[in-house]
C-alpha cells in the first residue's frame, strides 16, 4: 500500500484486507513527507490494528522509498522525518522495516548513480541514471534497486519458519489512531439537484475505476451532498482538475469555500477534500454545494503551467465537481 498521508487507511478494507494477505508491505515514506508525526501516527497505526484486526496472521512490513531532497539526511546517517514517524509504530509493533534510501545513498555518495537526469539511450550505462524527474525511479534501474533490498531481506522474514504467528493488538501507541477509518459509499439519496453517475466508459471513470468504482459529477450549481454521521473526521474522496470549480462546505453551521482547482491542474488527480477533522464525539450533519462561482483559473495555476491554459481555455472553461466516496472515522447515520 502506498498513497498520500491518511488515504490508505480508508482504502485498506475495501482495496487489501478482502484478499485476506499474508503479507502487507505498508509504503507512506515520499507522499507522508511533509505530513506531522502525529498524524502519521494516527493513520500508520490505523493501518496496523485494521490489518490484525481483520486477521492476526497477516504479517506487514513498512518499506520506506526516497526523493532527492531525502538524500541529505540519509547520507549523514539520518533518517528522513516520516520515516522516522513510521518507525515509532515499528518500534511499538515488532514490525519490520525496510528503507531503500540507504543503498541508493551510498551508491550515489560512491559515483555510482546519479539520482535526477535525463534518461539515458543504454539505461545499462554507468553511473546508472536512478530517476528523471528525481522522485519516481526508473523500472530499470531504481525498481530493480529494490527489489534486489527486498531479496537481501528476505531471509529474515523466513527465519522463524514458514508458519505465520498470530500478532496480538496490544495496547495503541496513541488513543485517538485511525483504527476505525472507513471508506463510504454515496447513496443516491444524499444527492440534490444535478448530477451525473459517470458510465463506465466515461475517460475519468476509466482512468480512476481501480480506486473509484463510482464517481459522481456535480452537473451545475446548487448540486449538494447531505450527510449526517456519528464521530471524530469525515472527508471525501475526490477529484481536482482543469475544469475544478468551487464548493462551499458546511459542518455543524459553519460554512467554508474550497476550490476544486490548484496549481498543478494541467491534469485530473485524485484527492481529498477535508470536511471536519479531530471532531468532538457525537452527530455531525454536513452538506457540500457546488458554487456558481467563475474562478480566475489562469492566477490559480502556477506560473509554469499557465501557457497550458493560453494554449488550451476551453480545456478549463467549465467549474465542475468530481466526487467518489466519504472517508468517516464513525458511522453514517442512517
Amino acid at each position: 500500500m502506498g498513497g498520500v498521508e491518511g488515504f490508505g487507511v480508508f482504502r485498506l478494507q475495501r482495496d487489501a484486507l478482502q484478499h485476506q494477505p499474508d503479507l502487507l508491505f505498508v509504503e507512506f515514506a515520499v507522499n507522508d513527507g511533509g505530513a506531522a508525526p502525529e498524524r502519521i501516527h494516527q493513520s500508520m497505526e490505523g493501518i496496523v490494528r485494521q490489518t490484525w484486526a481483520s486477521n492476526p496472521k497477516t504479517d506487514i512490513c513498512f518499506v520506506y522509498t526516497l526523493t532527492q531532497a531525502m538524500l541529505p539526511d540519509l547520507k549523514s546517517g539520518k533518517m528522513p522525518r516520516a520515516a522516522s514517524a513510521m518507525e515509532d509504530l515499528a518500534d511499538h509493533y515488532a514490525i519490520p522495516s525496510i528503507h531503500f534510501g540507504v543503498e541508493v545513498a551510498q551508491l550515489e555518495s560512491a559515483g555510482k548513480l546519479i539520482f535526477k537526469a535525463p534518461k539515458p539511450k543504454d539505461i545499462d550505462s554507468e553511473p546508472m541514471v536512478f530517476s528523471t524527474d528525481g522522485v519516481h525511479p526508473h523500472v530499470e534501474t531504481g525498481h530493480r534497486l529494490y527489489t534486489e533490498v527486498i531479496a537481501r531481506s528476505w531471509p529474515k522474514f523466513t527465519a522463524a519458519g514458514d508458519a505465520p504467528q498470530p500478532h496480538a493488538l496490544i495496547a495503541p501507541l496513541r488513543k485517538d489512531n485511525w483504527e476505525h477509518a472507513k471508506m463510504v459509499a454515496i447513496k443516491p439519496e444524499m444527492l440534490t439537484g444535478n448530477w451525473t453517475k459517470l458510465p463506465g466508459d466515461h475517460a475519468l471513470a476509466k482512468r480512476f475505476r481501480r480506486n473509484m468504482p463510482e464517481l459522481y459529477q456535480a452537473d451545475a450549481p446548487g448540486a449538494t451532498l447531505a450527510f449526517t454521521f456519528e464521530g471524530t473526521h469525515a472527508a471525501l474522496f475526490d477529484v481536482l482538475g482543469p475544469d475544478g470549480g468551487q464548493v462551499r462546505v458546511q459542518i455543524d453551521g459553519d460554512e467554508v469555500s474550497r476550490n476544486r482547482i490548484d496549481g498543478y491542474c494541467t491534469y485530473h488527480r485524485m484527492a481529498t477534500l477535508t470536511i471536519g477533522s479531530k471532531l468532538a464525539p457525537g452527530r455531525h450533519s454536513i452538506k457540500i454545494q457546488l458554487t456558481p462561482q467563475q474562478l480566475d483559473k489562469r492566477e490559480i495555476l502556477f506560473e509554469r503551467n499557465r501557457a497550458d491554459f493560453d494554449a488550451k481555455p476551453d480545456k478549463y472553461k467549465d467549474h465542475t465537481w468530481y466526487t467518489s466516496s466519504l472517508m468517516l472515522i464513525g458511522d453514517l447515520e442512517q
